[in-house]
Parts: C-alpha cells; sequence; structure tokens
C-alpha cells in the first residue's frame, strides 16, 4: 500500500485490517486459550470500525426504540 493510499484510508479500515489480523494469528494458534484470546481482540477490533463507522456518520444509529419481531 502507497503512502497517498494509507493517507486516504478511514480508521474504520484501519481497525478492520487489525482485525484481519487477528482472525489469521487465531487460525495459526498453537492452543485454545491463545486462539480465543485472538477471536476476542478480533471482535474488539470490528466492534471499534463498526463504531467509528456511526462517529463518522456513515451509519444510522441503532433505533432502540422499537422492538424486534417476534
Amino acid at each position: 500500500m502507497s503512502l497517498a493510499q494509507e493517507g486516504a484510508m478511514k480508521q474504520s479500515d484501519h481497525f478492520r485490517e487489525n482485525a484481519e489480523n487477528c482472525a489469521r494469528l487465531a487460525e495459526a494458534a498453537t492452543n485454545e486459550p491463545l486462539h480465543l484470546r485472538y477471536k476476542r481482540m478480533e471482535a474488539a477490533w470490528l466492534a471499534l470500525a463498526n463504531e467509528q463507522d456511526w462517529l463518522d456518520g456513515e451509519v444510522p444509529p441503532i433505533d432502540t426504540t422499537k422492538k424486534p419481531p417476534t
């Protein structure tokens, strides 16, 4: 990736790259606790990416007043 491309990259995309790295590390983990740790880190990075998209106005807020379908 060039410096110009990285400068244009959104913060949430950086977070998603980190999540992908964690997913790869989880697959390569040599034991279950390490695998689970990387999977938790992956989930945390994805949550941060989604939150950043919301903060950047790219994703509408969730309407918590509506009840889920039953």
